[in-house]
């Protein structure tokens, strides 16, 4: 590397090619790890936007890519590894560090289901357009 714009594009591939994908597949347990040192791994940048928002990438019905971070305009269906399934409204402000809170409404108001660790979870669908 010889210029600035070839170490720029070398830490863009990096991000694209090595740390996004290792968010997307890694457990918990790392994931939290790597928010203690997000400032050396991915320069200043809020973790939520980034660390998370590429973890629950994992699940593409749960994310919306332009608003980096957890849609929380559309029903989904969460199916955990053990089969259980639950439906509701993710709620990104309450979901944090692996966790997802998802809102339903009891018929007086409405209540948390979870948190379900990202650990856990199967499969995200969404069930209504947002």
């Amino acid at each position: 590397m010889d210029t600035f714009e070839d170490l720029a594009d070398a830490r863009r591939t990096w991000i694209d090619e090595v740390l996004r994908p290792w968010c997307e597949r890694t457990v918990r347990r790392e994931l939290l790890a790597a928010q203690q040192e997000w400032t050396n791994l991915a320069g200043k940048v809020d973790s939520e936007k980034t660390l998370w928002a590429w973890a629950w990438g994992r699940f593409p019905d749960l994310v919306h890519e332009e608003m980096s971070g957890i849609d929380e305009t559309a029903k989904v269906k969460l199916r955990l590894k053990t089969g259980d399934e639950f439906v509701g409204f993710p709620d990104a402000r309450e979901s944090e560090g692996g966790l997802l809170l998802l809102l339903v409404d009891q018929g007086g108001g409405l209540e948390h289901l979870g948190p379900f660790n990202i650990d856990d979870i199967e499969e995200i669908r969404r069930v209504e357009p947002p």
